[in-house]
């Protein structure tokens, strides 16, 4: 790793390519820790959005009209305003009216910190485009699979859970899939709160190496390869998913 670091440093000395986070351990620490900053993110909040939109979808066909209003309304108020915007009403507005607690060093904080509103505003966000995903794949598998399941004894909680849900996820995985990178990307909007995600923590670097070219071309790689893996384990399931008929598997 002494060599590694050295031969970086001479780079740096006849190319002017200041790659701190290699070289200086630092800035290496704080890179590493804001990309596991960047994927803990993303993580969460895609798990947190697909069981949103799997239970959003479900609530929109419930016979309760006040519960199909409410999941409505839910779908467009976070659809229709920047997410940006949501992530200054959570920290900025509802945390500022929640009650406060006293840290390890005795200074009152939020209850809520800024990685949990991240995490809650990124999660509504996608999970309110999910819902609208998964409701087009449950309207396209058709009504006589439903009826057979009815026919058969299943409740409606039954119906979704073992029949319309796992089909409708066949049908509408490409769709969830460019969500889901949408959202791995919108994690970014967390650094305006100052959540010390990848980009966060790269602004700090440059800011004490005055090497914004760099870092921001080794951000672009970053993402460029977080968003590639996303993609392949997607279409890994979607593959692994695809039966005929339905979803990758209808165009067999």
């Amino acid at each position: 790793m002494d060599l590694v670091a050295e031969w970086f440093r001479q780079l740096y000395d006849t190319t002017g390519i200041n790659l701190t986070i290699v070289y200086d351990a630092y800035d290496r620490q704080r890179f590493i820790s804001g990309v596991g900053m960047t994927i803990y993110l993303s993580v969460v909040s895609i798990l947190i959005s697909i069981v949103i939109g799997a239970i959003g979808a479900w609530a929109q066909g419930s016979p309760l009209r006040a519960v199909r209003a409410a999941v409505n309304g839910f779908v467009v108020v976070f659809r229709n305003t920047p997410p940006l915007v949501q992530i200054f009403f959570f920290y900025f507005g509802l945390g500022q009216i929640l009650p406060r607690v006293e840290n390890e060093d005795g200074m009152m904080v939020q209850i809520i910190s800024n990685v949990q509103w991240a995490i809650i505003s990124l999660s509504l966000f996608a999970g309110a485009y999910n819902v609208e995903i998964f409701r087009s794949g449950i309207e396209a598998v058709p009504r006589t699979t439903t009826e057979a399941a009815e026919a058969l004894g299943y409740t409606r909680m039954g119906v979704y859970r073992h029949v319309l849900l796992p089909l409708a996820l066949r049908i509408c995985l490409p769709a969830l899939n460019n969500n889901l990178v949408n959202l791995l990307k919108t994690t970014t909007l967390a650094y305006a709160i100052a959540v010390p995600e990848a980009l966060y923590v790269s602004k700090q670097i440059w800011n004490d190496s005055q090497n914004v070219p760099v870092m921001m071309t080794v951000l672009l790689l970053l993402y460029t390869g977080l968003v590639g893996i996303l993609v392949f384990i997607m279409h890994r399931w979607e593959r692994a998913l695809a039966i005929p008929g339905y979803g990758q598997g209808a165009a067999k």
